[in-house]
């Protein structure tokens, strides 16, 4: 799953140069910590599914029939316990071919205790009907913020009054799918899945696996049928209802197909059109081609999280469906890969329990990172995982105070969907990685996914995995990345004297945070050349010290940037300069930027400038943010830079930026550029042309927003509230 919280954009870095967030989701007391959140009991395994449903939009039901086969698990059992959240049963039996035996049963209005006929053995399977109504509305649920409601089942416009479209959809993480159909709904649990879905025949429909079966109904109602083969859990479930366009390719042999709105399937190859070579490529890279009978991707209104990664057949929250105008300014490629790499990591093999989330989010969100790598180089592989480090940092407490990743405590579910289980986790593992090679590691990941096929995962068994692979032990790996919290805080000091280049590092992490045992490359640039070393930081004061023929231009620790941490480097902005220039992997580029942004000394400055010409539009939005136009020795190659970004950037957020920065500048020669940038198809750059024409001429610029049609005057009138605030 995909959360909001997790996008970190141009705008947040702007922000963030100078200012420092407040810790989210990590506080948590001694009363909640004293809940050991074990496993789930397996009592009776989930065989298959088989549901028949119908929907009631005037009062917001679900009417379903269900079959459910299960078996117990090892001890033989005469009960049954479900799960099944606020629903009304008409007829609870055995089912024995067509012969069904009335079962008898109690009900909470959350589990369903049955009884059944007779004890049955692990070797025996039995099959339970329920005719039963689901009323979602009527519960009482309660979101979280990753997940902003638990109802499992959603009718979006369902009288038809809204501007929206009439849809029906399901959200089942964490344990919502209960909501409407029964089931024990837990992450541990797997079973096969037929579902059909009866429905206005003007409707589509979509479900996991195939669609096996469509009925024309004399009514005017449509019977769709969708069967998967393949067991999954009960929370990747999914229903959706509406009018959807499908726009349909292929990746071997496989369907990959795309539902939006009408609207918007125009533009459903811009949109989604990465996805097959996406499975080319995780599949390579993993050894395991993409398991499943096909992949769709679907777009629902008033979605309650960012993306769910539904069994085959993701869905999406609004925000990814974009005309190609809007496409111009964002795109929504990170979602997408993220939920796609879920369906190896989640669906093929899923997370035991939620304390083992790591196993399904981590992994998606290093999908992400390693995507971004394949399809733009290095650079853009850095970028983000640097964004997930600074996710992560944003979150943790003072003193590198943060919750453990594998977390047997919590005080809900929900908690755990947070920067820890996705950002922290994913460069946990990319650091691992670079430990362990990439030829192992993801051999590694190979041997987990095979030996774990269709069933659930646990960190151990990844560590497991990784032992014999290698041969060698990672437990001390996992006891400090998984099994303890925080992160460290090196605080480095260098010197050079009677030839030598000197290192101090301080663990400066609060004292309740363990001391971090830190494998790093270091790069000495001595005369034009860098010098490499390996060291070891493990203790919370050390020197390092290495006989060097003269004082390095810079020492650059951490060379491949692997700390999953915070680390303080003392330098001068003269080191910094340097840095940018001869050592410039996006993390050191950024990072000098960074400094630059804070310092006003003009070496500082020659950082930025530098900046307004780097190969990555963030850093070049950063750059232009920050520079110091006072500074008259740089003044004059600083406009020309900025000037030419303004007109030929193919960024829409480095040109936006530049533009506000030559209009701050008070000179109304720049007047005739903001007028030129309101023509612009970019909302991003209309918006930052009506921004600058409000300091220059306001006049004009309420002029100018009436030569906007309706729909760009709407989204033009946000964003320049949007850039005013910054």
């Amino acid at each position: 799953m995909k959360t909001i919280f997790l996008k970190y954009t141009i705008f947040s870095i702007m922000l963030s140069v100078c200012q420092k967030t407040a810790a989210q989701n990590s506080d948590t007391n001694k009363e909640d910590l004293s809940v050991y959140r074990i496993t789930a009991l397996k009592i009776n395994d989930l065989i298959n599914t088989k549901l028949e449903v119908s929907f009631d939009y005037g009062k917001r039901y679900l009417y379903g029939k269900e079959w459910l086969t299960l078996k117990p698990h090892f001890y033989e059992t005469d009960t049954l316990t479900l799960d099944a959240k606020g629903m009304d049963f008409k007829e609870i039996a055995l089912w024995e071919g067509k012969k069904k035996i009335p079962l008898k049963y109690t009900y909470d209005s959350e589990q369903l205790f049955i009884t059944l006929n007779r004890k049955y053995s692990n070797k025996e399977q039995y099959t339970v009907y329920i005719d039963y109504t689901a009323k979602p509305d009527e519960l009482k649920t309660k979101g979280g913020v990753a997940i902003k409601d638990t109802k499992g089942l959603y009718f979006i416009n369902p009288d038809g009054k809204e501007d929206k479209p009439v849809q029906i959809w399901t959200q089942g993480e964490t344990e919502s799918s209960s909501a409407w159909f029964p089931t024990i709904d837990k992450p541990n649990q797997k079973t096969t899945s037929e579902i059909s879905m009866t429905v206005a025949a003007k409707y589509t429909t979509l479900s996991n696996g195939k669609l096996i079966a469509q009925k024309r109904n004399e009514n005017g109602t449509r019977t769709d049928t969708w069967k998967m083969d393949l067991p999954h859990s009960p929370y990747l479930f999914m229903m959706a209802v509406g009018d959807f366009k499908i726009f349909k390719e292929s990746y071997k042999g496989k369907e990959v197909s795309y539902y939006l709105e009408p609207k918007y399937a125009p533009y459903a190859k811009q949109i989604f059109g990465k996805t097959p070579d996406m499975m080319h490529f995780y599949g390579g890279l993993l050894g395991v081609e993409y398991p499943w009978v096909k992949y769709a991707q679907i777009v629902a209104r008033d979605y309650v999280s960012g993306a769910m990664e539904n069994t085959s057949a993701t869905l999406h929250g609004e925000s990814v469906q974009k005309t190609e105008r809007e496409m111009l300014d964002e795109n929504g490629e990170s979602t997408i890969a993220h939920e796609l790499f879920h369906q190896w990591f989640g669906d093929y093999v899923t997370a035991e329990s939620w304390s083992n989330l790591t196993m399904n989010e981590s992994f998606a969100t290093f999908g992400e990172v390693l995507w971004h790598g394949h399809d733009a180089g290095q650079d853009a592989e850095d970028r983000s995982r640097y964004e997930k480090l600074q996710n992560y940092l944003r979150s943790a407490k003072k003193g590198g105070i943060s919750p453990v990743l594998a977390r047997f405590h919590y005080k809900d579910k929900d908690d755990m969907f947070d920067n820890i289980s996705y950002s922290k986790g994913a460069i946990i593992l990319y650091a691992l990685k670079n430990q362990m090679g990439d030829a192992a590691f993801f051999k590694s990941l190979n041997r987990y996914l095979t030996t774990n096929a269709l069933k659930n995962g646990e960190t151990h068994q990844l560590r497991l995995a990784m032992e014999e692979v290698t041969g060698e032990d990672w437990s001390p790996y996992f006891n400090q990345w998984y099994y303890q919290g925080g992160n460290p805080i090196l605080n480095i000091e260098y010197g050079y004297a009677n030839g030598q280049a000197t290192i101090a590092v301080k663990q400066a992490q609060d004292s309740s945070v363990q001391t971090f045992s830190l494998p790093l490359k270091v790069a000495l640039y001595v005369n034009g050349t860098a010098i490499r070393k390996n060291i070891v930081i493990d203790k919370r004061e050390q020197h390092f010290s290495f006989d060097v023929a003269a004082k390095p231009d810079l020492i650059d620790i951490d060379v491949d940037k692997i700390v999953v941490g915070q680390i303080i480097d003392n330098k001068k902005a003269a080191a910094y300069l340097y840095q940018y220039k001869n050592a410039p992997s996006y993390y050191n580029r950024i990072e000098a930027i960074k400094f630059a942004a804070k310092d006003k000394s003009h070496e500082a400055q020659l950082v930025l400038l530098a900046g307004l010409g780097d190969l990555q539009d963030d850093l070049r939005a950063l750059s232009i943010a920050a520079i110091d136009l006072g500074d008259s020795q740089i003044k004059d190659a600083a406009l020309k830079g900025l000037l030419t970004i303004a007109k030929y950037d193919k960024n829409t957020t480095a040109r936006a930026t530049a533009i506000m920065k030559l209009a701050a500048t008070g000179d109304p020669v720049y007047k005739e550029l903001l007028h030129e940038s309101v023509k612009n198809r970019s909302y991003k750059v209309i918006a930052a042309g009506i921004s600058g024409l409000k300091k220059l001429a306001p006049n004009e610029a309420d002029t100018a927003m009436t030569t906007l049609d309706e729909d760009t005057n709407k989204k033009v009138a946000l964003l320049v509230k949007k850039f005013n605030a910054l």
